[in-house]
């Protein structure tokens, strides 16, 4: 992007309204040029290197091909063959990769980690996940209601189950782009403040039903996430009643959407019905995260210096 500070994209609101939507509007142009077969690579002799502490299967995916299909090349690295797995520190390892590579996506564990690594590095980073937040998913799902539904700003969404780093991302989402969330997770699953300040962006409800009520998109994930895998049948006790089926849809409005960001455990957060229904876009949800980190990466390499 030129001189100036190297951007990164750590949180979703490290971008302004403004980032965000001019991102959105490359993401649909790249995905037009992609469905035409359309030669387009503005990132030639750029590399990604890819940073996986957490295992992947579409934000590896996405990111792998989506620089490739932009003219760039990728490296693959996880602590298992590299030094991070031998305590190297998080610093000297930021300082080494960012001398040889132009862009870095890394899925790991604490946010703090991640900043860490940003705060030592030359070139911008991408947060591919951490256990607080996951921005880049919540771009593909934003763009994805925009493909569908239009503008987000107004709109309600339905938070269902857990109060995990979706449900945190969606709240800066909500917060910067000026719709609300409404949030229902099981007693003791609640929403952590320190994350999730109060305000219009935000309404918590008791049951799934009164959260879904009059909502433009309903959502969800898995019950137990990444890390707390010992949790998981008490986990499947607790949360029994959160499940998005019929009812809760029926609760929404009546062309209200359905998005997961995958995988999906049918039968505990999800129907079958409802991911295969007629109003899930889950797998339009799923390809476009393909497209809007195509986006992403060229916002943060090449700013709008697009054509």
């Amino acid at each position: 992007m030129g001189s100036g500070p190297i951007r990164h994209f750590l949180r979703f609101d490290d971008f302004s309204r403004d980032e965000l939507q001019h991102v959105f509007a490359r993401a649909r142009l790249i995905k037009d040029r992609f469905k035409r077969y359309e030669f387009y690579q503005p990132l030639r002799d750029r590399t990604l290197a890819m940073l996986f502490e957490k295992a992947s299967t579409r934000t590896r995916v996405s990111f792998e091909a989506g620089m490739y299909q932009m003219g760039g090349s990728v490296i693959h690295i996880t602590t298992g063959d590299s030094q991070l797995g031998r305590a190297e520190p998080i610093e000297d390892t930021a300082r080494v990769i960012s001398r040889m590579v132009d862009l870095v996506m890394i899925r790991t564990f604490e946010q703090a980690r991640l900043e860490q690594f940003a705060a030592h590095s030359r070139v911008p980073v991408i947060n591919g996940l951490t256990n607080e937040y996951h921005p880049c998913q919540i771009l593909a799902d934003i763009f994805t209601f925009i493909e569908h539904r239009g503008p987000i700003a107004g709109r309600t969404v339905a938070w269902i189950g857990d109060a995990n780093n979706m449900a945190y991302t969606w709240l800066q989402a909500a917060q910067l782009l000026g719709f609300r969330v409404n949030v229902s997770t099981p007693p003791g699953y609640g929403l952590d403040a320190k994350f999730a300040p109060a305000g219009p962006h935000l309404a918590v409800f008791e049951s799934p039903l009164q959260a879904a009520r009059g909502a433009d998109l309903v959502t969800t994930d898995v019950w137990t996430s990444m890390g707390f895998e010992a949790e998981n049948e008490q986990r499947r006790r607790a949360f029994a009643d959160w499940r998005v089926d019929d009812r809760v849809m029926a609760a929404a409005k009546a062309d209200a959407l359905f998005m997961h960001c995958l995988p999906a455990h049918r039968g505990e957060e999800v129907t079958n019905e409802v991911i295969e229904g007629p109003q899930s876009v889950v797998w339009d949800e799923a390809e476009n995260r393909l497209h809007a980190q195509k986006a992403l990466m060229e916002y943060l390499l090449l700013g709008r210096d697009v054509t």
